[in-house]
């Protein structure tokens, strides 16, 4: 599969946003709205970078913005080191998006999809690589047939294929595993590693957000127009001072007593669960305290908090 054109440089931030703000107009008895407010993002380039958000929070304007389909207010882009305002041209073919919304032509077939998006972008018939592509996301068999009958997986796919025709630097993917099936994810993921590995930048934003936590490097958080925070995956999952201590006393006895601030419970299976803070306890005092009330322990396990847990720690208690 071959990897996207090289330009003279590499940047060392593949997308550096600045200051972006994103303001609609008041209309009729709707209030001015402010979708972004002065946005700073910088987007390492080769990484897999999530960008989330609650609903309304402006991913989706970001992203629109990025594909010049949406005029910014204020504040300043570069993609692939081009200011999005000095060189629309050279920005624009740099990034691949790959929508969210199935926009594609019924009266098309896939071949000729491609080879109209490859044409919208100026890529030279003897550039194209549309067989290369169709056998990528899985539609050779399917190259010559209306896309009007194709499944939404298969459209899915195409939308991929499309973001693709210009080899482009970088590739966006808005929400790309909504309503798809585990073939049509599992296919996907394989595909999106491929690229990375080759050194394209993949920026991702879902809401499964164990799909986040699974594939992305770096994890950037927006809420209402704001950046909440951006670190890397491992980092970010770290900020909350929560575990689960797990133990199975394999016996149906009460709930022992516990230091203050420990949270209990018996799970269906039998396990106790004791949810504690590591700054303020450990897990021998939790066992101590276990084996005081009398209770055998048969096995244990630690879960750590996955990125939901902080996602909803960071966005859930927010001033409006």
């Amino acid at each position: 599969m071959p990897a996207p054109d090289d330009t003279a440089f590499s940047p060392a931030s593949a997308i550096e946003i600045s200051g972006l703000t994103k303001t609609y107009a008041a209309a009729g008895r709707a209030p001015e709205k402010h979708a972004l407010k002065g946005l700073d993002l910088q987007i390492p380039t080769g990484s897999i970078f999530g960008l989330l958000g609650p609903n309304g929070a402006g991913k989706s304007t970001t992203i629109n913005i990025l594909a010049g389909l949406v005029r910014k207010t204020a504040g300043q882009v570069r993609i692939w080191g081009f200011d999005q305002d000095v060189n629309p041209r050279q920005s624009r073919a740099a990034i691949g998006i790959m929508p969210q919304e199935l926009n594609i032509d019924p009266f098309f077939t896939p071949r000729a999809s491609l080879e109209v998006q490859a044409g919208l972008y100026g890529v030279p018939k003897a550039e194209r690589w549309t067989d290369e592509l169709l056998e990528l996301v899985g539609l050779t068999d399917q190259a010559e047939s209306y896309t009007r009958n194709l499944s939404g997986g298969m459209k899915r796919r195409l939308l991929l294929a499309k973001a693709l025709v210009h080899r482009p630097q970088i590739l966006v993917l808005d929400e790309p595993t909504a309503g798809v099936d585990i073939t049509l994810r599992e296919m996907l993921w394989q595909n999106v590693r491929k690229l990375n590995e080759q050194g394209m930048t993949i920026i991702l934003t879902t809401h499964y957000l164990e799909e986040a936590e699974e594939m992305c490097d770096r994890i950037a958080i927006i809420d209402r127009g704001e950046l909440v925070l951006c670190e890397d995956t491992h980092t970010l999952l770290g900020r909350t001072d929560s575990k689960t201590l797990v133990i199975d006393t394999g016996e149906a006895s009460a709930l022992p007593g516990l230091p203050e601030g420990i949270r209990v419970e018996r799970r269906a299976d039998g396990r106790l669960a004791l949810g504690y803070a590591p700054s303020r306890h450990t897990v021998d005092q939790l066992i101590d305290a276990v084996r005081g009330a009398g209770l055998s322990i048969r096995d244990i396990a630690v879960e750590a908090p996955d990125l939901e847990d902080v996602f909803l720690r960071l966005t859930s208690h927010r001033e409006g």
